[in-house]
């Protein structure tokens, strides 16, 4: 048995397509199907039966898939545990939502130095979708993201919330927004939400973008009118440039902090845990 027979096997759960594993993984589908078949030699049963309707688990299947995971998030681990790490005894993978990593990441860095001194640290922004892809699969330990994915693999914690507000180099009202120079930010599926049901009539405009400091830099140079994070609608409402949009609601986004289910009662997680949750209540 093979980590990337693994790795196959758990994709095609997902995508129940031969065809779009193969396309997601880089392969063709005969290396995916010769995966899975030399899985299924080693396991000594069939995983997978294929119809006209898709591909579908079988009940051996569906009672290997959850063993598959942990063997997979084991493999990570056990890779993990062997990487080079300097003079450090434990290298951490950290995942932080981009919009949230310019403000926070660091105080929390300061406070993870503080409190496990022997730990080297790799931090990757990125967006919740993938953030909660590596930890089930073990290639990140921690991550704080905005948008909780369903797994039976993950824990999540809520920290709070953070907030956006609305400026606009045009207008302080509402009444003066013009769609043609709105920028739509879209930072996760809740602040989408929110969005579209307290302004549905800015849905459709020419530029949209998805972190706080790529908008704040469409509005440094181009004007115009878009949410922003707090503090950076402050920083720039006071260059004398930018007005808040008094009658915008201010729209709050929740976080969370995730984790590998297997992990969420570990001393070293639980300290990530701790300090994520002091500094993040602190702001």
């Amino acid at each position: 048995m093979q980590p990337d027979q693994i790795d196959s096997f758990l994709d095609l759960v997902e995508t129940r397509s031969f065809n779009r594993t193969a396309e997601r993984q880089g392969l063709t589908q005969s290396t995916v199907s010769g995966r899975i078949f030399a899985l299924e030699n080693s396991l000594g049963a069939r995983l997978f039966t294929r119809s006209r309707a898709g591909t579908e688990l079988t009940t051996e299947g569906l009672k290997f898939a959850p063993h598959a995971r942990a063997l997979r998030h084991a493999w990570a681990a056990a890779k993990h545990s062997v990487t080079p790490t300097g003079e450090s005894v434990i290298n951490i993978r950290l995942g932080i939502q981009s919009d949230l990593a310019p403000n926070h990441l660091g105080d929390w860095m300061q406070g993870f130095r503080h409190h496990l001194p022997d730990c080297a640290f790799y931090i990757e922004p990125d967006f919740s979708a993938q953030m909660c892809r590596d930890l089930t699969s073990g290639a990140s330990d921690f991550a704080v993201l905005y948008t909780p994915h369903a797994s039976p693999d993950l824990n999540f914690t809520s920290l709070g919330e953070t907030r956006y507000r609305l400026i606009s180099s045009e207008t302080d009202r509402r009444a003066g927004l013009r769609p043609e120079s709105y920028i739509r930010a879209n930072f996760a599926p809740a602040f989408d939400a929110h969005h579209r049901a307290a302004l549905p009539e800015l849905q459709e405009t020419p530029i949209a973008a998805g972190q706080s400091a790529t908008i704040a830099g469409l509005l440094t140079k181009l004007g115009g009118s878009a949410y922003l994070l707090d503090v950076i609608a402050e920083e720039l409402i006071a260059t004398g440039k930018f007005n808040a949009v008094t009658d915008a609601p201010v729209i709050h986004q929740p976080v969370h902090a995730a984790t590998h289910l297997r992990n969420r009662t570990s001393k070293l997680h639980r300290q990530l845990l701790r300090v994520v949750q002091q500094t993040f209540a602190a702001r």
